[in-house]
């Protein structure tokens, strides 16, 4: 028996997805190729594998409760300095997704947790490097644009290599018994690319 790193999340979809983890990328930001584009739902968790048949359930459960719902992103924000992140604004579908991550982490659940700041629900496009770099990716995506609509959020697992995988999805309005077998084990994206050296 061990431990397990997990995540929830929604994934940004094609041509988004790829676009703003290429920017991350471009940005200098070293974590940037082992992360699929997404908005959080559940932050990173670690749980003893042993739970996962439970947590499992309980994210098909919450997911069987869920509609799908309009997410629209636009323009730019930054929580420094109390916290040294760039992001895209989720401007439509934040309600939507403050009450996934609430049922998500309902201390009733397996996965029942506090967060360090209040939910805010965005898309990170730079973490944790040089303020240069970070006040260049909020200007550069600064009219960055993007609407879909979300069918669903996903369980990611991250690996000893740092890299965040895929483990299910789980699709609103479908029981237990319907949802999906395990995934492939890669982003929504795509195969997942070493990342560049720097310089």
């Amino acid at each position: 028996m061990g431990t397990v790193t997990l995540g929830v999340s929604i994934a940004v979809p094609e041509p988004y997805g790829s676009f703003l983890q290429k920017r991350r990328e471009g940005f200098g930001d070293p974590h940037a190729h082992g992360i699929p584009t997404h908005v959080t739902l559940l932050p990173p968790t670690e749980a003893d594998d042993s739970c996962l048949p439970a947590i499992e359930a309980h994210l098909a459960e919450v997911a069987a409760a869920g509609r799908p719902f309009p997410m629209r992103l636009s323009g730019t924000g930054t929580f420094r300095p109390l916290s040294p992140v760039v992001f895209v604004n989720v401007v439509e579908g934040s309600a939507a997704c403050a009450w996934l991550q609430k049922r998500i982490r309902d201390t009733a659940g397996p996965v029942a947790r506090e967060l360090l700041f209040p939910y805010h629900p965005h898309v990170t496009i730079a973490h944790g490097i040089a303020e240069e770099a970070m006040d260049r990716a909020f200007e550069e995506l600064a009219d960055f644009e993007a609407a879909w609509a979300v069918g669903g959020f996903a369980l990611y697992e991250q690996g000893t290599d740092g890299v965040w995988r895929l483990e299910r999805e789980y699709p609103f309005g479908q029981s237990e018994q319907d949802a999906p077998p395990m995934a492939t084990g890669v982003p929504h994206q795509g195969v997942v690319r070493p990342s560049a050296p720097s310089h």
